[in-house]
């Protein structure tokens, strides 16, 4: 597990370090620049580098970075924009050591042109970018970005916050981004995510007792959700590996309620049933062999009715977690049954798409309820339910996903970089692909959370792994189907390899 810190934390992780453990500022500032340099060798293994280094320990990083490829036979171009006598301690030293050994270097006051370089590192300013970039440094950014060389970006890309992920104006695009200690939390939601490319963490020996922060986003790896799926003994049966009831559909759309259930299936649930107006059991009966399909009285809009509320309340009972919402649509029927259903059930819940939406004008029932429950809405959806806008939802996705998180309430804040948050903790999810922006996906996460909860999965963890699990299924869709043809039956199918790559052998 790694934490997300912000500049500051990270600040403070690295002083810690010094004055508790031993460390130096040139020597993090060494094992800084020895990796960035690491990554290009890697990376670009031919052709010339151009360091473009700013006013602090961000070009000190990457003076470094040229000398060790300088002296491993490198071409390299340092462009600054302070000369060495210049720069604090210990850039400036970084800088003089690089030139005695040999670095070239040019002192610019206006940006270079990149555009002959093979590879670029951007040491300009890392965890330093707050709000919009001051001159000159927007057009250094536009030469890095002008150019056809390979990115390599140091700690954070020049103009994405490091804190936020959000970008003003301009930044810098990256190949790869090698962040130092801990990963920024800029890093990993969007647009932020999107600039950095593929992040590389690179590790300067610093106790990882100290790169962390009270409630800081987690960043958990492929074993530590492995740990979270259930190994059934052999003597298993169905009802002893979780029950899931799905309450969901209408006739406008009846496969929310099979995807939700194909979902709940996949991911390990042993017997999963679905409650559906009466108009649409035929439907469901036919894309579904294992899964019994019970009829609901249901309204002339095809929706559930009111008097849907008490048969499912009844039939609850038997049931170890329960998913409301795919599909079911905002007629006065289903509202009412929504409502209900949220106020009464004692076993836990998925709240999904217009389960969420029956409650945009009543989110005291929310409040009011006991029994374990997990929201997963989109921005909108979320936005909706705090009276707020989809843009302010992304502007601060962390904040909003934390908003409505409680300990046994725990929000999946859905799209790129999912956030699960509840308990005071909040997990950013790593997978994911664009191939998952269609229709019905999200049924399948409500579907996937649901079948983790009936196994006994907690709230916060069921909802992590749902999200992880569901992102790979979309990648490996995506590598077979290209990100274009992709469905979301396409990720269904692809489950079990997800779960197979996680798990390893059985």
């Amino acid at each position: 597990m790694y934490f997300a810190l912000t500049a500051a934390e990270s600040r403070e992780a690295e002083r810690r370090a010094i004055a508790e453990a031993g460390f130096t500022l040139p020597g993090l500032m060494s094992a800084a620049g020895e990796a960035l340099a690491d990554t290009v060798l890697q990376r670009v293994p031919e052709g010339a580098i151009a360091v473009v280094a700013g006013p602090g320990n961000n070009g000190g990083d990457g003076w470094v970075a040229a000398r060790v490829l300088h002296a491993a036979g490198r071409e390299v171009h340092v462009f600054s924009l302070r000369a060495p006598s210049e720069l604090p301690s210990p850039a400036g030293p970084a800088a003089g050591e690089a030139i005695s050994a040999g670095v070239r270097w040019t002192r610019c006051d206006d940006p270079p042109s990149l555009k002959s370089f093979a590879g670029v590192i951007d040491a300009l300013l890392g965890i330093g970018t707050s709000g919009e970039l001051r001159p000159p440094m927007g057009g250094w950014v536009e030469a890095v970005s002008e150019s056809p060389a390979f990115v390599v970006s140091a700690d954070v890309p020049t103009g994405v916050d490091s804190d936020t992920g959000v970008i003003t104006l301009v930044a810098v695009r990256a190949d790869v981004t090698v962040t130092f200690t801990s990963i920024k939390r800029g890093l990993l939601v969007y647009p932020g995510a999107e600039y950095a490319g593929e992040i590389q963490r690179a590790d300067l020996g610093i106790p990882e007792i100290l790169v962390r922060a009270e409630y800081a986003p987690e960043v958990w790896t492929s074993d530590e959700y492995a740990a979270l799926v259930d190994r059934p003994p052999l003597d298993v049966h169905k009802n002893a590996r979780g029950r899931v009831l799905i309450v969901a559909g209408s006739t406008s759309y009846p496969g929310a309620a099979v995807l939700a259930a194909m979902g709940a299936a996949r991911s390990g649930a042993g017997y999963v049933t679905l409650a559906v107006p009466q108009g649409i059991v035929s439907i469901a009966q036919g894309h579904l062999l294992a899964q019994p399909v019970v009829g609901m009285p249901h309204g002339r809009t095809g929706a559930f009715s009111s008097a849907a509320l008490e048969h499912i309340l009844r039939l609850a009972r038997e049931f170890d977690a329960v998913v409301l919402g795919p599909g079911m649509t905002l007629a006065d029927g289903a509202v009412v049954t929504a409502r209900g259903l949220v106020a009464e059930l004692p076993v836990p819940l998925v709240l999904d798409a217009d389960g969420l939406n029956a409650l945009v004008d009543a989110r005291g029932i929310l409040e009011s309820r006991r029994a374990p429950t997990v929201l997963t809405p989109h921005p909108g959806e979320l936005g909706r339910l705090l009276g707020t806008s989809t843009a302010s939802v992304q502007a601060d996705r962390l904040a909003a996903g934390a908003e409505l998180a409680q300990s046994d309430r725990v929000v999946v804040l859905k799209g790129a970089g999912t956030i699960t948050s509840g308990g005071g903790r909040q997990v950013i999810n790593t997978t994911g692909t664009p191939a998952l922006a269609t229709a019905g996906t999200g049924d399948v996460l409500a579907g996937i959370v649901g079948g983790l909860l009936a196994q006994g999965v907690a709230p916060l963890d069921a909802g992590a792994l749902a999200a992880f699990v569901h992102g790979r299924a979309g990648e490996v869709a995506a590598a077979h189907l290209t990100p274009v043809c992709v469905t979301a039956t396409d990720v269904v199918d692809h489950l079990p390899a997800a779960f197979s790559e996680m798990l390893g052998e059985w």
